[in-house]
């Protein structure tokens, strides 16, 4: 493999970066250089928590993923860093306070899908128990019946 100085690592994987958002295959077109490397900088990138989607999707299809790095990026910053960040990378505030609030709601949601389950959980009991009563009624109705019918059929005989 042709090694790349890592100035051109990083200019390629900016490309592949909000705001130009470059697809991989069209910088593998432009450069030269092998869509199977460029992937390999790109998860390299990921890897590191930077948000590097390179598929040319907007910002609002992008993973769920992608969009949490961004918040994690974003958490420290004051408004005046945020509105730079944003400009840099072709999104809007609201889009990461849409996303921080998502991820907020997430985690606020786990706790009341726990307890949700736990009381599905309970309720399964339940329900297992009462249909394993009533199976062991019919398979009772069921040993009388062939009990009655063995019965009848000794006493025809």
């Amino acid at each position: 493999m042709k090694p790349y100085s890592a100035e051109r690592k990083e200019s390629l994987v900016r490309r592949m970066m909000p705001p130009e958002n470059a697809l991989v295959s069209a910088l593998a077109r432009e450069t030269g250089i092998t869509e199977q490397t460029l992937y390999m900088w790109r998860r390299q990138a990921k890897g590191r928590g930077v948000a590097v989607p390179g598929d040319g999707k907007n910002p609002e299809s992008w993973s769920s993923e992608d969009k949490f790095a961004v918040v994690l990026e974003t958490a420290p910053l004051n408004a005046s860093e945020l509105a730079e960040y944003c400009r840099r990378k072709g999104l809007y505030p609201e889009q990461i306070a849409a996303w921080r609030a998502a991820c907020q709601a997430a985690n606020a949601n786990a706790a009341e899908q726990a307890r949700e389950q736990r009381h599905q959980s309970k309720d399964d009991k339940k329900r297992i128990q009462q249909l394993e009563k009533e199976l062991q009624r019919k398979e009772k109705a069921l040993a009388e019946a062939a009990a009655l019918l063995i019965l009848r059929k000794k006493s025809m005989n």
